[in-house]
């Protein structure tokens, strides 16, 4: 049971940051940009290029990150605002065309070997009797510390009260004398940074390769979703459910009814699992568990 919860946590850390940049970026303009798992993929790959040019695995990580979220606003710009004008169907499939776009990207500029950062390996160590690594309990941790530092940003400042009155009634938030404009602009940076940030702590805790994004845009997806698209915190929530799923049918003995000893399903049934209680969830709550939206008058 103790190893089920920490497999469970540490897969639902590999999503949280991510879908909680879909959420949080979904909040404001409207359309699901799933482009956001590519660009976890460029954290990756770019601060493992910074730290093969010699920076340290701290600022290389830092680095990566702005630059992402640059990125982020840039492909905004030039790209999303365009089609959200025309409509928001367009726009997600305008996201799915970058994010091909992007893994093909991937293919030129790193190939398709598996990388990793170089970081010292340590032996894994026994914690309630679970096996665990250094490196898994630094990057969870600090994956709680960015939702943290997120949460405070939301619910403890000047700039997190207007996203969420934009988020809630931007045509309000204007008249109000908020600049809906450059607070969208700001999540758009966070939620390149944040989505970064994931893809950093991914390649800590393991390889990255040049399908990690076409993998992990299912799972994610469905955790979004099911917390509730626009519900940044229900993505984490999201995020546990999943990743509990995904772990649990891979963990169940199925050799009892098959009439042998041990009959485990291979990791490749786990998005099934994650999906079949997806599909369960929304016939009875069709907005997510946490519905974000207001009835607006």
């Amino acid at each position: 049971m103790v190893q089920f919860i920490f497999d469970t946590l540490f897969r639902a850390a590999d999503l949280a940051l991510i879908a909680v940049a879909l959420s949080a970026v979904y909040s404001l303009i409207r359309f699901p940009n799933v482009a956001l798992v590519q660009y976890a993929v460029v954290g990756a790959f770019v601060g493992m290029a910074l730290q093969q040019q010699g920076v340290p695995i701290v600022p290389a990580v830092l680095l990566a990150s702005l630059l992402v979220g640059g990125i982020a606003q840039v492909f905004n710009a030039v790209i999303f605002q365009r089609l959200l004008r025309l409509d928001p169907a367009i726009a997600l499939i305008g996201s799915l065309a970058l994010s091909m776009v992007l893994s093909a990207g991937f293919l030129l500029g790193f190939g398709p070997a598996a990388q990793r950062f170089s970081v010292q390996v340590a032996p894994a160590t026994r914690v309630f009797g679970v096996r665990v690594t250094e490196m898994q309990v630094l990057t969870g941790g600090l994956t709680v510390a960015i939702l943290i530092a997120f949460a405070l940003l939301l619910f403890r400042t000047p700039l997190g009260r207007e996203m969420r009155a934009v988020s809630t009634n931007p045509v309000l938030a204007a008249a109000t004398g908020v600049n809906t404009a450059r607070v969208t602009g700001l999540v758009v940076f966070l939620s390149g940074v944040i989505a970064a940030l994931g893809g950093a702590m991914l390649a800590l805790r393991g390889s990255v390769s040049i399908d990690m994004g076409t993998n992990m845009l299912l799972p994610v997806f469905a955790a979004a979703i099911l917390g509730g698209l626009g519900n940044a915190f229900g993505a984490v929530f999201g995020a546990i459910v999943i990743a509990a799923a995904e772990t649990l049918i891979t963990n169940l003995n199925f050799g009892p009814i098959v009439g042998q000893d041990h009959v485990f399903l291979p990791a490749s049934y786990a998005p099934a699992a994650s999906f079949a209680l997806l599909v369960a969830v929304l016939l009875f709550r069709p907005r997510g568990i946490f519905v974000s939206e207001v009835t607006r008058v």
